[in-house]
């Protein structure tokens, strides 16, 4: 099993008197991290896929919940969001039953928020779980081991089971796509037009690393503009894709409202356009690159807890950069480049009014960015 950076947050959290709760797409390790949190101690387990446990819980008072729980110390509560109410049952908990700390998970933001947002008001600590992390996977197999294995994470992604079946990536990804992409989301939001859903999400995989206009998918696509926007937030809170907003401040002519969108997993995003090519022969390995990257600084953001901001920056003359971060009054600028002998110049407008930071990530000095 590969060991997760969340454990040793997760662990402080107990019996904090609030609830944990456990965001994250399926497959990514929710459970396998909740059972090693728990390891060695007796806890309840509620299953929300389980139509039984829902009917119970979603109508249940004080007296029944704490009949459910009797004496255990610990509770988990996995697929949250599929149980009606459980704001309020889980509030109940935390503010009658004492001494039981609650742990919960979910696949679906959307879904989660509505169900706890103000229930759980100053009751909850939340985390969000992402496939395999470069630091995870390189303290796992080894530094040498994970470089061998860089191309093979740009093809196939990070989601522990393709990590975890060498030979199998591409059945194990084609499950994961038909499976949740498609079956789980349409069902969570009342969709039945799959179809669409597969054009954005096709669409969206072939523009990584570019500008997304909602109105060129719209018309791509053969939907409204509105339409676009709603899936591409669902596809948002479904721990699939992600947006960079772009960075503005001073300069007169810099892009303000645009945005790119990323998705979590190249393995993912690559099964999607049924490319598994290598490298030597792709055309995108440059938005491979930049998908993997910023991918994995998000993932190290959101566990290290950081305050920095991520974002991307442009201006209407085609002056780019790939990456910026603003920390406080700091401003990082990053350039992503496959091959180290790429010389790349920071665009002098940015450079006079920001005074940034400025690194070029390449496939030789990657680990400093990501660890």
């Amino acid at each position: 099993m590969i060991a997760r950076d969340l454990t040793a947050n997760l662990l402080q959290k107990l019996h904090k008197g609030k609830v944990i709760v456990l965001i994250g797409s399926r497959q990514v390790g929710k459970t396998t991290l909740i059972n090693t949190i728990l390891k060695g101690v007796s806890y309840l387990f509620l299953d929300g896929d389980d139509s039984t446990t829902v009917d119970i819980l979603s109508n249940a008072n004080t007296e029944t919940l704490k009949s459910i729980i009797g004496n255990y110390k610990y509770v988990f509560i996995d697929e949250v969001q599929r149980i009606p109410n459980i704001g309020l049952k889980l509030k109940i908990i935390v503010d009658q039953i004492k001494d039981v700390q609650v742990i919960v998970s979910g696949s679906s933001a959307f879904d989660i928020n509505n169900l706890t947002q103000e229930p759980l008001t100053g009751r909850k600590f939340e985390y969000h779980l992402f496939p395999i992390s470069w630091n995870e996977f390189e303290n796992n197999v080894g530094y040498i081991k994970a470089q061998q294995q860089l191309e093979l994470r740009l093809l196939y992604g990070m989601y522990p089971d393709v990590i975890n079946n060498f030979g199998n990536e591409y059945e194990i990804l084609k499950n994961l796509v038909s499976s949740y992409l498609y079956k789980d989301i349409l069902s969570l939001a009342g969709i039945r037009k799959s179809e669409v859903l597969e054009k954005i999400l096709q669409a969206l995989a072939l523009q990584v690393g570019c500008e997304v206009s909602y109105n060129e998918i719209a018309q791509l696509v053969g939907v409204d503009k509105n339409t676009v926007s709603n899936y591409i937030d669902l596809l948002e809170k479904a721990f699939v894709i992600f947006r960079l907003n772009s960075f503005s401040k001073n300069i007169r002519n810099e892009i303000k409202a645009n945005r790119k969108i990323y998705f979590y997993d190249n393995g993912v995003r690559n099964m999607l356009i049924g490319n598994f090519n290598t490298l030597e022969f792709r055309q995108d390995k440059g938005a491979l690159w930049e998908n993997f990257l910023v991918s994995e600084r998000i993932k190290l953001l959101s566990y290290s807890q950081s305050l920095a901001k991520p974002y991307f920056w442009r201006t209407t003359s085609q002056q780019e950069i790939d990456y910026i971060e603003t920390n406080a009054d700091a401003v990082s600028a990053f350039e992503f480049k496959w091959s180290p002998l790429k010389k790349v110049k920071l665009p002098k407008s940015f450079e006079e009014a920001y005074k940034p930071n400025f690194l070029v990530v390449t496939k030789e000095n990657f680990r400093g960015f990501l660890k």
